[in-house]
């Protein structure tokens, strides 16, 4: 067998156990409990955790999560965050080993990307492909715009939302969550560092809170005549394509086309980066971010406001 596909079928193996489907149901105008859509997940920790999307459980009178080999449990559901696109579940499961979390900021683009999942009720299907771009801004089934996005050409289809994008070494790096109707190869998953960075509060208390700024970004490599010029550190950074209408970054004087490169003087390379940093705590007080306009450098004060639904 050649070298690719044996990459892929231990890949795979690694995660099986945890990849799961995801039944919804709601109640119908006779009052039974009627299926109303499928998607996927994965669990990530010991104690029956599991990772999916918030579009694939949101209003779900009920939840049922189904194993490969057929075992099926009642999911409660633990917290969610529509503005991710992100929701954790929990089930009374043992039997099965939890994904392995890898580390999104260290992708580069064209590297093995493996999607698994569910698509329209097939179970437990694998397709692959390469990451495509990094850092990209996706408007979400929520309408509000996502950030620190994984594209892929890995192939998605309705009901692959939910499940888990790996690595060659079977590591989740991401969430698959979206599909661009009328295109082909362009697919996209919630990076595994945004996911792991929201886990905690959602486990605690059912949501997340943020800071927002309200700008669309893509993640960049910057050339080394660029670092030296201005004397960077940094490898990547973010590259501004949009400052939203009205949002903290328009009113601070962000313009299209500025690279951050730093917040607070802290280096800031990802996406997932930069989401980190934009605590609850940032939420209405004065921060500063630097940016390189041109050929200047600046550093423009901005105040983040909270992000709600």
């Amino acid at each position: 067998m050649d070298n690719y596909s044996e990459t892929i079928i231990q890949a795979t193996e690694k995660v099986s156990s945890a990849v799961v489907k995801i039944e919804r149901y709601n109640f119908d105008k006779t009052k039974k409990l009627s299926p109303s859509g499928t998607g996927s997940g994965f669990l990530f920790s010991s104690d029956g955790y599991l990772f999916t999307n918030s579009h694939v459980v949101h209003n779900a009178d009920q939840l049922r999560v189904v194993f490969e080999d057929g075992r099926a449990f009642i999911a409660e559901l633990t917290g969610e965050d529509p503005l991710t696109d992100l929701a954790i579940l929990k089930i009374d499961a043992l039997d099965y080993k939890p994904a392995k979390l890898g580390d999104s900021d260290e992708l580069k683009v064209g590297q093995m990307a493996i999607a698994i999942g569910n698509p329209l009720g097939f179970q437990y299907t694998v397709t692959a492909g390469v990451i495509s771009a990094l850092g990209r801004s996706l408007q979400g089934t929520s309408g509000v715009t996502m950030d620190g996005m994984i594209q892929t050409d890995a192939a998605l289809n309705p009901g692959n939302s939910g499940g888990p994008l790996i690595n060659s070494d079977g590591e989740i790096i991401g969430v698959n969550t979206a599909i661009i109707k009328g295109a082909q190869g362009l697919c996209f998953a919630i990076s595994i560092n945004t996911a792991k960075s929201i886990a905690n509060q959602l486990i605690r208390f059912g949501k997340f809170r943020r800071a927002y700024i309200g700008v669309n970004m893509q993640q960049i490599e910057l050339v080394p005549k660029l670092k030296t010029i201005h004397g960077l550190k940094n490898k990547q950074a973010l590259f501004v394509t949009k400052v939203e209408r009205n949002g903290p970054a328009m009113k601070a004087g962000l313009l299209d086309g500025d690279i951050i490169y730093a917040f607070n003087d802290r280096q800031v390379e990802t996406s997932d980066q930069l989401f980190k940093v934009l605590t609850e705590d940032k939420i209405g007080q004065f921060q500063y971010i630097n940016v390189i306009r041109g050929s200047q450098k600046l550093e423009i004060r901005i105040t983040p406001v909270e992000r709600g639904d």
